[in-house]
């Protein structure tokens, strides 16, 4: 199925998180959904010794946390949505994955941050480290956009990860009724296919060989896909492809790490999140 029913959605109380939760509860109006928000406040006790002023502190960032909560309360409402709240202590990135991991939600719902052109290449650290060490699909929302699956624009490299976002994809469209677009881009630069032109067009022929399968593979469930080769930039490519199609989401795979690379994701999965017009679902497993 290509429904989400446990969705958790993290604020912090930003413009983006704001309408990144707006988004979830249609989301769970479509789907029939339970929703939870997770908003965080650091651990302080390390930092003050003094009692009196932990006290304070805590007492301070209890309220600016119950503050976000009550701004999403509001949405909510205006939303007729029905929602249960967390407040949390720790690191945001650390508590969301683990919270979505013992409450076992299918689905994150995130903001991205930053609008300014130097900031867009770059996704927000927390969104960018719980892509990088959950296992639940995350779907990270540009300031300003709205969800769909009516349309999607679907990325695959072949991979094994690309797979899982292959099979998400269909299974979205096919509850959906989605016109979907999957492209396979061949990422060369101008002096490779200058010096190696037989070489760049075997890639093609594999990346051709990539989309047709998923052509072959959604057609078994009824699902038309129209497939697409592309040479270029990937995120650029796939950005503006998404744009030149009208998506209302892309969907892709992001490589699993371990250790440290766990903390960041794949350029290419950074730079579509910055810079697509619209939400981004990456498929963790």
């Amino acid at each position: 199925m290509g429904r989400y029913r446990r969705i958790l959605v993290a604020v912090d109380g930003s413009e983006s998180s704001k309408n990144a939760f707006r988004q979830a509860c249609r989301i769970a109006f479509m789907d029939r959904s339970w929703l939870t928000v997770i908003t965080t406040i650091p651990p302080y006790e390390d930092l003050f010794q003094i009692p009196s002023i932990q006290e304070k502190v805590s007492r301070a960032l209890r309220e600016e946390g119950e503050k976000v909560l009550a701004g999403i309360g509001k949405i909510a409402k205006e939303e007729d949505a029905y929602i249960k709240t967390v407040l949390e202590e720790g690191t945001p990135f650390n508590t969301i994955v683990d919270t979505a991991e013992e409450g076992n939600y299918d689905l994150i719902v995130m903001g991205s941050h930053g609008t300014k052109p130097i900031e867009r290449a770059l996704v927000g650290s927390v969104t960018a480290r719980v892509i990088g060490t959950s296992q639940r699909d995350i779907l990270v929302f540009p300031l300003g956009a709205a969800i769909g699956w009516g349309s999607i624009m679907l990325a695959t490299d072949g991979s094994r990860y690309s797979r899982l976002a292959t099979e998400r994809a269909i299974d979205i469209a096919k509850d959906h009724n989605s016109n979907v677009q999957a492209v396979s881009v061949v990422d060369v630069t101008e002096e490779f296919q200058a010096q190696a032109p037989e070489a760049v067009e075997k890639l093609v022929e594999k990346a051709r060989g990539y989309v047709d399968e998923v052509k072959q593979r959604a057609a078994t469930v009824g699902v038309e896909i129209e497939a697409l080769v592309r040479e270029g930039n990937s995120y650029k490519v796939i950005t503006d492809l998404s744009k030149k199609y009208k998506s209302e989401v892309i969907i892709m795979g992001s490589h699993g790490r371990t250790g440290v690379k766990r903390l960041l994701m794949g350029s290419v999965t950074e730079k579509v999140i910055g810079y697509a017009p619209c939400p981004v679902l990456v498929v963790r497993g």
